[in-house]
């Protein structure tokens, strides 16, 4: 048997029928959730491989946009492992912050024109779920793409929104993953959950002595640029 055929092979989880590319890229998936919370270079060669076996995983069950998610992961992951180096060779770790009123507009303008769009073109191709399938589970499909885009790019620009757009692309991962019977995605996108509100009091927490401020806090210039230890990994 070869390793992509061994990968599309399904195992029981607790009673639950579940692929072994979708178990291997999610375990994957929840360590580079860690190792970002860590902001740790290391995230990013994982999550590149965790987006490789999910990909297989949503070939396998005929996810267009989900596997057109895990492509973009690959390449925009690259670029966001190029970024933090950069970051850290020239500040000496991985600052972070809040995007500026300006950026966040600009996210959400590209949230709902791009979900739509990309919606348009799954649906006028037949790439999601089956041929006639219902808007909503293709607006669904589409979201966990572009959102997952954005979420991409805003952790390369260290943004604390980072962790918003994960905690809005994992309330519709859940149900879309159980109902594409990739349980083990469902399961995980629950730990995701709480993983990512983590993420959001921590990198917060980080982001104070910015000139830009929290959407809940009036801008206030600080002196210093936050946290100065070395970020982990290499």
């Amino acid at each position: 048997m070869s390793a992509l055929q061994w990968l599309n092979e399904q195992f029981s989880f607790f009673g639950l029928p579940v692929y072994w590319s979708d178990f291997l890229g999610n375990i994957l998936a929840l360590a580079t959730v860690w190792l970002a919370l860590r902001r740790s270079l290391v995230a990013w060669p994982v999550q590149i491989l965790g987006s490789v076996l999910l990909l297989i995983a949503s070939l396998n069950v005929h996810l267009g946009g989900n596997a057109a998610r895990q492509v973009v992961i690959i390449v925009s992951a690259t670029w966001g492992w190029a970024t933090w180096r950069r970051s850290r060779q020239q500040e000496g770790t991985i600052n972070v912050r809040w995007a500026s009123w300006r950026e966040r507009s600009v996210l959400i303008a590209i949230m709902a024109v791009g979900t739509f769009a990309f919606a348009a073109l799954l649906k006028g191709t037949d790439a999601s779920f089956y041929p006639g399938a219902p808007w909503w589970m293709v607006l669904a499909d589409a979201w966990i793409f572009v959102g997952s885009i954005l979420a991409m790019y805003t952790q390369a620009r260290r943004y604390v929104e980072f962790w918003f757009v994960w905690l809005a692309v994992d309330l519709v991962g859940v149900p879309l993953a159980i109902h594409s019977e990739l349980y083990f995605s469902g399961i995980v996108y629950g730990i995701f959950f709480v993983m990512v509100l983590i993420g959001i009091r921590d990198w917060a927490a980080r982001s104070k002595g910015q000139e830009i401020a929290s959407p809940l806090e009036p801008a206030v210039v600080l002196e210093g640029r936050g946290d100065t230890t070395a970020a982990t990994g290499s």
